[in-house]
């Protein structure tokens, strides 16, 4: 497994108890949002003033229309995920997210003609497929205002994480700690508005912090550093572990059964992940009767 893969699939596995968290602290939309937004934005700052070797060049950088974009990617994930969250079930939502990696692909090869490997295109369908059978048990999204809005929130998700990849892939220069801060604590300003600080400290701390603190700045992180070594397509796939294992850990912590088509699902996500991120299979020479090699096609070799 490449560097790009392993910081990717680390990251991925390290957000699936993102929702779960979310759903512990008992908070609303605006009070989820500064938490998570402050603490990240906060700890990416600070982070980036302790070891940025040029301070005066990354912030010159982050003038440019580029960081502009990535900044506003940041804020728009940091705020449309909470807001998703606190309106509807957990299940539209992670749907609408799963759909990352047919944005990066699609905005890849639009913005910078970057080409996407078939055995890509093949997982994806492949897992898409098990998102699809992993939410058909979990009611029509249709039914209500509240699960539309979270569908739509989590396809805005979706958008601003796959050109946020995209970006980041194509501009390897630009100050990564300081960008993604920014636009989190833009998003954690917002939330504050929303919430007034009176209300921050209602509800239960321990698991939102822990989100704030742990879950998503480490996530992100390597997320985004992965995007820099493998294509935004394939980061993006990885995230779909989420939406596969979301579920699974609200069960856990609120002991909210899935249904028999979300573990069903689940099980196919995890399946296609697992074949597209197995070391390729290289087909081994034959001897023939002479005992010399017999020269025979070999199947071109999926790039991840």
């Amino acid at each position: 497994m490449n560097r790009g893969l392993a910081l990717a699939l680390a990251g991925a596995l390290l957000l699936t108890p993102d929702a779960a968290l979310m759903r512990l602290s008992g908070m609303d939309a605006g009070q989820m949002l500064a938490w998570r937004g402050l603490c990240m934005g906060a700890l990416f700052l600070a982070a980036w003033a302790l070891t940025a070797r040029n301070r005066r060049a990354d912030l010159a950088a982050l003038a440019s229309p580029v960081a502009a974009l990535v900044i506003a990617c940041q804020t728009a994930n940091a705020t449309l995920f909470p807001l998703g969250i606190a309106a509807a079930p957990v299940a539209p939502v992670l749907l609408g997210v799963a759909t990352v990696p047919v944005w990066a692909a699609v905005l890849a090869r639009l913005l910078y003609r970057e080409r996407t490997a078939p055995a890509t295109w093949r997982a994806m369908a492949a897992v898409l497929a098990g998102i699809a059978l992993a939410v058909s048990g979990h009611g029509d999204p249709d039914a209500t205002g509240n699960a539309l809005i979270g569908a739509a929130c989590g396809i805005g998700v979706a958008m601003a994480l796959g050109l946020n990849f995209v970006t980041l892939r194509h501009h390897p220069g630009l100050p990564l700690l300081p960008a993604i801060g920014a636009g989190a604590l833009l998003a954690g300003l917002f939330g504050l508005v929303a919430a007034t600080p009176a209300r921050l400290t209602e509800g239960v701390l321990l698991p939102i912090l822990a989100a704030a603190l742990l879950v998503l700045p480490l996530s992100f992180f390597l997320l985004s550093a992965a995007a820099r070594h493998t294509s935004a397509a394939t980061v993006s796939l990885l995230m779909l572990l989420e939406t596969a294992l979301g579920p699974l850990w609200v069960w856990l912590a609120t002991a909210e059964a899935p249904s028999p088509s979300a573990l069903a699902g689940g099980t196919v996500v995890i399946a296609a992940l697992a074949v597209y991120l197995a070391p390729p299979r290289r087909a081994r020479p034959l001897a023939s009767a002479s005992g010399s090699p017999r020269t025979g096609h070999h199947p071109a070799e999926p790039e991840p």
